[in-house]
């Protein structure tokens, strides 16, 4: 493996602090909207959504970090950490599968209680996918979604830029299409920049979501990672890169941007989700019978073998 910026000892990073932060976000977003999301998902037909913990348990941890995140998610920050992705330290490589076990260790290791790895979750959502007899790129992308949460031990600088919903930076945030938008961006400079704080920003309508830069966390750096090393298709870069765009894909916030392209992306991107957010609570897998299975799975779309992370 490459040198990287991941130290083999990460007690200085509590990941099961960050998958806590992200299982409460999780739990928002389910009671926000779960019905707004494609029919065409089966496996969650007879599932008490409702039942998918409980929104005030969580709400007030998660104000508060967004409130953080919404203080710090500026566009000089996305040019920085776009630029460390691009021009920082080497990055580490390896196989997208042991990506995959690094992410399980770095999560299980801080909680050896936890009842469920990483690496069972993203079993979950590929296998839900897989039984909905959907094409093997997005069982693929299934498996894959969450592993951009490895920016967490990547030089982030917190939680809130790795997990979380996110949003355009460079443009008006939308206060009623953001989570606690209205109570949350008084402390972000650009909030009040004569240019940032537009409608349109430094954006053209129409422009498409290609040309936009949302904000940085797993999703983005995931994207990323994905698009310059894979086959995948376009579908399964914007299920990869928009699945925690809430704004735009469950409250149809910033639609002035979009293009013809992001409109079959959306639709992409509303199919995906209920796998993500609704096989928590399926069967724990059997990660030695299924792994044969899913390298094959790797194999077909990562022709590279070893990824750049």
């Amino acid at each position: 493996m490459a040198p990287g910026v991941l130290a083999d000892d990460t007690s200085a990073r509590d990941g099961f602090a960050l998958e806590a932060t992200a299982d409460d976000i999780d739990a928002v977003n389910v009671l926000k909207g779960q019905a707004k999301y494609d029919a065409a998902s089966k496996f969650d037909s007879a599932k008490d959504k409702t039942q998918f913990r409980q929104y005030e348990d969580a709400c007030d941890r998660v104000k508060n970090f967004y409130r953080e995140q919404h203080a710090k998610q500026t566009v000089a920050f996305n040019l920085r950490a776009r630029n460390r992705f691009r021009h920082g330290p080497p990055r580490d490589e390896m196989t997208v599968w042991q990506a995959i076990e690094k992410l399980n260790t770095l999560i299980d290791e801080s909680d050896p209680d936890t009842s469920l790895s990483q690496i069972a979750h993203l079993l979950q959502s590929a296998e839900a996918i897989r039984r909905d007899g959907k094409p093997r790129w997005m069982q693929l992308t299934g498996l894959i979604h969450d592993l951009g949460k490895l920016l967490y031990f990547y030089g982030s600088e917190g939680q809130w830029d790795v997990v979380g919903d996110t949003f355009p930076v460079g443009c008006a945030f939308d206060a009623a299409g953001i989570i606690y938008g209205a109570d949350t961006f008084g402390d972000n400079p650009d909030s009040s920049d004569p240019v940032y704080s537009t409608r349109d920003g430094i954006y053209a309508p129409g422009c498409g979501l290609d040309n936009v830069m949302l904000s940085w966390g797993h999703d983005e750096y995931l994207y990323h990672v994905v698009r310059d090393q894979s086959t995948l298709p376009a579908e399964a870069l914007a299920m990869i890169r928009y699945h925690s765009f809430y704004p735009w894909h469950r409250e149809g916030a910033y639609r002035h941007l979009m293009n013809a392209h992001d409109e079959d992306m959306l639709r992409a991107v509303l199919a995906f989700n209920p796998y993500d957010l609704y096989s928590k609570s399926d069967a724990v897998p059997d990660v030695e019978t299924l792994k044969p299975y899913y390298l094959e799975l790797i194999d077909e779309f990562f022709p590279q073998k070893v990824i750049k992370w």
